[in-house]
């Protein structure tokens, strides 16, 4: 299934989207609820209880699609350095701050996080801040835990995850390299596009899928998750390890190479470039820049 979450008319909305994506049904939930998007469907879901009532359906052309998960709960755990060849770029690049020499492939998951309020849907504009001018893409494949734990071990951690979805991990490169960790370089508001919906796992690999970037129509980035340094069973181990994972928390699994700052120069975004992310299975990501 395909969970969207949207506005109607002023009014916020969450609910299914048509296998043809031509609409989406509304699941009857209150105000609050509506609010939150997909996270109270995916708690539901944990829990064991039937998905809520659907309306009836509306085009998806009359509605305006925002991030399924508008407000997480908590923030975003994302992963550096997760492909050998982005790797490898970066530390080539001058911005790496969490390596030595000859250290361009990590030997366990580098893990940061992103705030909830750097989150922003399909079509909304990544903001160029005045503070940085060097702002650059991260198209990403990202989990989305149904089942919550601690401890998860490797073997059994397929059986936590939801589905997926997509997030653009856009970055401050000069931010991440002067205050060495990420947080801030990484959580300017804007900087966590998502969408267009959710995809249970049931209709997504996340284990071989294609992940691909264009910015104003030119292919920046093309790779398989099948190159991840740290497959999807590895990141939900480490993460749980330590920390309680909950239903409808939110996972970046890193980006391929292409990346801006793997260019000589440098090709970092400006006001009037489109960003658009690919990932086979779930669909189109797609934000101006302004």
């Amino acid at each position: 299934m395909k969970i969207a979450a949207f506005r109607h008319t002023g009014q916020p909305g969450v609910g299914l989207v048509s296998a043809d994506l031509q609409s989406v049904q509304p699941f009857d939930l209150p105000a609050a609820q509506r609010e939150l998007g997909a996270l109270p469907v995916i708690e539901m879901l944990a829990r064991g209880e039937a998905l809520p009532a659907l309306l009836a359906a509306v085009a998806l052309a009359e509605v305006q699609l925002i991030a399924p998960i508008p407000k997480p709960r908590r923030n975003i755990f994302c992963v550096g350095k997760n492909y050998f060849a982005h790797a490898r770029e970066f530390a080539g690049s001058g911005f790496d701050s969490s390596a030595q020499a000859g250290e361009d492939i990590p030997a366990d998951p580098i893990y940061f996080t992103k705030v909830p309020e750097s989150v922003v849907g399909p079509g909304a504009a990544i903001e160029m801040p005045a503070a940085s001018d060097a702002i650059d893409y991260e198209a990403e494949l990202t989990v989305i835990i149904g089942r919550g734990g601690k401890g998860i071990a490797a073997k059994d951690a397929m059986a936590h995850v939801w589905g997926y979805t997509i997030i653009n991990d856009v970055t401050a490169r000069d931010w991440q390299s002067r205050h060495k960790q990420w947080l801030l370089g990484k959580s300017f508001d804007t900087f966590c596009p998502m969408g267009p919906w959710l995809v249970s796992a049931d209709e997504c690999d996340g284990t071989k899928t294609s992940v691909r970037c264009y910015v104003n129509g030119e292919e920046r980035q093309n790779a398989s998750t099948t190159d991840l340094i740290f497959d999807i069973p590895k990141l939900i181990e480490t993460l749980s390890a330590g920390i309680t994972l909950y239903p409808g928390d939110i996972i970046a699994t890193g980006t391929p190479v292409g990346v801006g700052i793997g260019f000589k120069p440098p090709k970092y975004l400006k006001s009037g470039d489109v960003v658009r992310v690919e990932i086979d299975g779930i669909g189109t990501l797609e934000n101006p820049v302004r």
